[in-house]
């Protein structure tokens, strides 16, 4: 397992209070931006002890690709500074970890690959946005090779591993963040989906994953992402958390290729939404590969259909029609993965399953990618009868718990292809949409491994799955059970 590569080596924090962050109540991003305001607690405090927790959990569970060290304390002094020139705002030297693959200045943005990575002069636009808010960036987290597997392990930096147990993974392709989000290490974390990448790590460690609207988190200095497949997400312990960081890293760019209307998510959090109808659909997308959905997580999806019920809802069996989506998926994906393998420095040193899907993307670029991308609005008209019925839609986010770690190892393109499929079928039609989605915390394991349920919901739905995803959580407080270090494997712990 190799050490995340640190910029600025800063010294660990020793006497930050327990009360302020190690309790359930306390350290989220919502508690600890209180917190700073009132003066009982500092942004280097924070930032050292995050600081400390990557150091602590990095042989285990290696979360980061790239640590801020020295740089994070000096983000967080100037939000010291921020704060005692009166200045207040909700994540004013909150410490929080992004993606590497998305920009922060002064470190590389290598996207899972191995290989000597340009340094990055300028932010991305959502990390422009989280330093503008005072948010101290800590560190960019593991992904897997190009976000390609819903697993995050690769030959570039090992195995990122699941804080719940190590001998699983924490799903992927944000399983970086999920990791140090789950680990306590960071109360949110910035990912991206485009395959379900936010939603299926979250639903592994028991988080809120947020995938919004395309375009809602700007993807420059791309004009879009995986041919719009791919949007920045986000992941924390709360959904009060996850709207605070989903608020502040929105925005468009005027260089953005998708820029919908602004919504508000943080004052979603205080309307109890009204009497809504849901639909329930256990059946994937078609794909070609056998589906099937586990005991364990059909039982967690209908218990969350049961917990909706009985918080007033009506919710109703039926299956969406979805239409020819999965089509419309490959050409975009694979192109995607063409388009990024370009940019890498040492090509040779790419996983053959990430050569294999690049020369996809040549085959089914030109004619075939334009008639995919033109599918997408039929295919949305389609799914828009269903919501001229229904609120939401409630589904299993995976078919499957956790893969063990290694569950990809040597595996062809086309094995590796059919478990995915198999374990992960039920999110990536949203990414064709481009519309949100929000993970909820379903429920555990026999053997206490998390699961989740998803809500989706059509164009610029995301304060309605806010505010629905809030009322949920208001009576499971899913937060208040987390993992716990056992001899290096988590354990749940109540």
């Amino acid at each position: 397992m190799r050490a995340p590569t640190v910029r600025g080596d800063g010294p660990a924090g020793k006497g930050l209070a327990v009360a302020r962050y190690g309790s359930c109540e306390s350290d989220g991003a919502v508690g600890l931006g209180r917190a700073l305001a009132q003066g009982e607690v500092s942004a280097r405090e924070l930032a050292q002890e995050a600081l400390r927790r990557i150091e602590v959990t990095q042989g285990t569970l290696n979360a980061f690709r790239w640590v801020r060290g020295e740089d994070a304390l000096r983000d967080a002094d100037a939000a010291d500074r921020r704060l005692r020139s009166g200045e207040r705002g909700a994540l004013l030297g909150v410490p929080v970890a992004v993606k590497d693959d998305m920009d922060v200045a002064g470190l590389p943005t290598a996207f899972g690959c191995p290989g000597d990575f340009p340094v990055k002069r300028a932010d991305s636009e959502a990390v422009r946005r989280l330093r503008a808010a005072g948010a101290v960036i800590v560190g960019k987290t593991n992904t897997p090779e190009l976000g390609q597997w819903p697993v995050t392990e690769g030959p570039a930096f090992g195995v990122t591993r699941n804080p719940w147990n190590t001998a699983y993974t924490p799903g992927g392709s944000s399983g970086g963040s999920a990791a140090a989000v789950a680990a306590g290490i960071v109360p949110a974390a910035l990912g991206s989906d485009g395959a379900g990448s936010v939603r299926i790590p979250a639903a592994w460690t028991h988080l809120v994953g947020i995938k919004p609207q395309r375009g809602r988190i700007s993807a420059w200095p791309e004009r879009e992402a995986f041919r719009g497949l791919t949007c920045g997400g986000v992941l924390a312990r709360t959904v009060a958390d996850a709207a605070l960081l989903l608020a502040a890293a929105s925005g468009s760019h005027a260089g953005d290729l998708h820029r919908p209307a602004a919504v508000d998510v943080v004052a979603a959090l205080e309307r109890t939404p009204r009497r809504l109808r849901i639909a329930l659909s256990l059946r994937p997308a078609f794909a070609a590969v056998r589906h099937r959905l586990d005991p364990r997580v059909r039982a967690a999806t209908l218990r969350t259909a049961e917990r909706l019920e009985a918080l007033g809802h009506e919710v109703v069996p039926e299956e969406p029609r979805f239409g020819p989506v999965g089509l419309t998926f490959v050409p975009r994906s694979m192109s995607g993965v063409r388009e990024w393998a370009g940019r890498v420095p040492e090509r040779r040193l790419l996983d053959g399953r990430t050569h294999l899907n690049a020369r996809g993307g040549l085959v089914l670029g030109g004619a075939v990618l334009r008639a995919a991308r033109a599918a997408e609005a039929p295919l949305r008209g389609r799914m828009n009868a269903l919501f001229g019925r229904y609120d939401a839609l409630l589904t299993p986010t995976t078919a499957a718990p956790p893969l063990p770690v290694g569950a990809l190892d040597g595996l062809s393109g086309r094995e590796t292809n059919s478990l995915m499929i198999t374990a992960c079928p039920y999110a990536w039609p949203w990414n064709v949409l481009g519309w949100p989605a929000v993970n909820v915390p379903a429920g555990f394991t026999e053997n206490g491994l998390p699961l989740g349920s998803q809500l989706l919901g059509p164009a610029g739905a995301e304060p309605l799955l806010v505010s629905l995803a809030a009322q949920l959580e208001e009576e499971e407080r899913w937060f208040e059970r987390r993992p716990v270090a056992d001899r290096g494997v988590g354990r749940a712990v109540a």
